[in-house]
């Protein structure tokens, strides 16, 4: 292998590992401070493909973005008002149960209102236009992904270390009764953790079906496992662990297709999984818990 085609394949798995990482930070934001595994999350991401179809058919795409990470907010903060909330002093068990329900609901009714046809996904101009470095050529989007991913990231933590609302929302993930007793308004901290969560996967759809042009009803179901065990991998509850998963998941798979081995990229995943909860239960960046007498 040349070095040119090897790193053709490092851009592109970095690329790849971006949109990933983006999406596994909702699954690893949501867990930090629930405690629950939102199994719908992929699901949000599937919809928001949906929905900047749809957008793109009547509106300029300058237009379209915005509208289409508004409604995808809008859809993540209504599935925990109504599937979530309801339940949060339920046992964990039924609260996993609403969230499997809601990953079933939403499947079935984009199957129901879209067909299970693939759609062609808008083109985005800006984002399709090729460059080239050297003997590197690619979309712009494959060199915007990475970049944007660690800019939201940066942005991400600022946020949860340097506002009030990031305190709340830390002190909610340590102690949700004791922040509670303070004076800590729960609902509004979970609403708003679901909104940033969301607004991820919308942003997170954008770029990965930007490259793969067809979105269908269970598009969202295996990128949103992958990016659960990109999240469990760095240690879910970790944001930085979250983006490092997502970013040896999308090397790793664009390195097996490389070599001819695509049959088992998918597996590839699941296999790390296994080995990491072996050694690492964790994850890499994971707090051991430890349960109070």
């Amino acid at each position: 292998m040349s070095l040119t085609t090897f790193l053709q394949q490092c851009l592109t798995g970095i690329s790849l590992g971006g949109a990933y990482a983006l999406i596994a930070i909702g699954y690893t934001l949501v867990y930090g401070i629930l405690r629950l595994i939102n199994f719908a999350h992929g699901d949000i991401f599937m919809m928001a493909g949906y929905f900047m179809i749809f957008a793109m058919a009547s509106l300029p795409w300058f237009i379209a973005i915005p509208v289409t990470l508004i409604v995808t907010i809008l859809l993540g903060v209504t599935i925990e008002r109504v599937a979530y909330r309801p339940l949060r002093s339920a046992p964990r068990m039924s609260v996993m149960i609403s969230a499997i329900g809601v990953s079933y609901l939403l499947q079935n009714l984009a199957t129901y209102l879209f067909t299970a046809l693939p759609k062609g996904y808008p083109e985005i101009p800006f984002l399709k236009k090729i460059f080239r470095i050297g003997g590197l050529s690619a979309s712009f989007v494959t060199f915007l992904t990475p970049v944007l991913t660690l800019v939201l990231v940066y942005l991400l933590i600022a946020l949860i270390n340097h506002t009030k609302i990031g305190m709340a929302m830390r002190a909610v993930s340590k102690d949700y009764e004791t922040a509670s007793l303070m004076g800590i308004k729960i609902n509004k901290t979970i609403t708003f953790t679901f909104a940033v969560g969301s607004l991820l996967a919308g942003i997170g759809s954008i770029l990965y079906f930007t490259d793969r042009m067809t979105v269908f009803p269970f598009s969202g179901a295996l990128p949103g496992l992958k990016c659960f065990v990109a999240a469990v991998f760095g240690g879910i509850g970790s944001i930085p662990g979250a983006v490092i998963g997502g970013f040896i998941l999308g090397l790793g798979e664009t390195a097996l297709v490389a070599m001819g081995q695509s049959t088992f990229s998918d597996a590839f995943t699941f296999i790390l999984l296994i080995v990491m909860l072996l050694i690492r239960p964790t994850g890499l960046f994971g707090e051991k818990t430890t349960d109070k007498v």
